[in-house]
């Protein structure tokens, strides 16, 4: 009799598929691409320029010729194309993705002795705010970012390389599953503080700076999701004018960062375990 491996309750035998290549990341702009190069030159695969852009880049050819990693010089519409945007600085590296590390509670915990503004993101959609905001963090030396699992929370798209102008180099992002857990978990050691507008919201001047904080920034249009509000010890608000209802959220991130981050340094003390 036959041996037939598809008889009744045997298993087809595994084929291995080939690993693919994960999908590159298109870092366009002078300041971003000098990001890169001087932080993690080992993840460009590809660099493309444009003519006026040659001097600028010998550097990082040279680096990729002895690598023997390709670079090109090509005209503006090849440089579009490949870049996805027009606004590409005339120059764009393809690059291998820098991973978004999972948020260890634990840890983050730890962090409070040498990370006096903990910045926590639950649901910015929009990749050109959330570029900006890590832009400013890194400006301010903030060298790692949480964002939350929300299902419209951006990520380090194209553009938002493009707009943090090599910031997603020096800041490392970390993600965070079930927010408002994680924040009650991270209350003994920070003071967790959201933002929002209206009622049962303090004067930024108003809040204590006696601890580490943990600033978590919510979705443009809706805000903070009810449940992370309730895990917050302190909710603020920017006062305006009243002319204009409030201010685009990376505006206010940065904001918020100038005026608590220098007043936390000066106040840094040793936290509880």
């Amino acid at each position: 009799m036959r041996n037939d491996r598809r008889r009744r309750g045997a298993r087809p035998p595994r084929v291995k598929r080939p690993q693919t290549q994960p999908d590159l990341s298109r870092i366009a702009g002078l300041a971003a691409v000098t990001a890169l190069f001087s932080t993690s030159p080992e993840r460009v695969e590809r660099l493309f320029f444009s003519p006026d852009r040659r001097a600028e880049v010998e550097a990082f050819c040279a680096r990729l010729a002895r690598t023997r990693r390709p670079f090109r010089q090509v005209n503006a519409d090849e440089l579009a194309r490949i870049s996805g945007t027009a606004m590409h600085g005339g120059v764009v590296a393809l690059a291998r993705p820098r991973p978004i590390l999972p948020l260890d509670p634990a840890q983050a915990r730890l962090w409070a002795s040498s990370v006096p503004l903990l910045l926590i993101l639950d649901g910015i959609g929009n990749p050109q705010n959330f570029g900006a905001i890590v832009r400013t963090a890194a400006f301010f030396g903030l060298d790692r970012l949480v964002i939350s699992d929300h299902p419209v929370q951006a990520g380090p798209s194209d553009a938002a390389h493009r707009v943090a102008e090599g910031g997603l180099e020096f800041v490392q992002l970390y993600r965070a599953t079930k927010l408002a857990a994680v924040l009650k978990h991270l209350r003994p050691v920070y003071r967790v503080t959201g933002t929002a507008l209206g009622r049962g919201s303090r004067p930024l001047a108003d809040l204590p700076r006696d601890r580490p904080i943990a600033l978590v920034l919510g979705n443009e249009e809706a805000g903070l999701d009810p449940a992370t509000l309730a895990a917050c010890d302190d909710v603020v608000t920017i006062p305006g004018s009243g002319w204009i209802q409030s201010l685009n959220v990376a505006a206010s991130a940065a904001i918020l960062m100038h005026d608590l981050l220098p007043k936390l340094m000066s106040a840094r003390r040793p936290v509880p375990a």
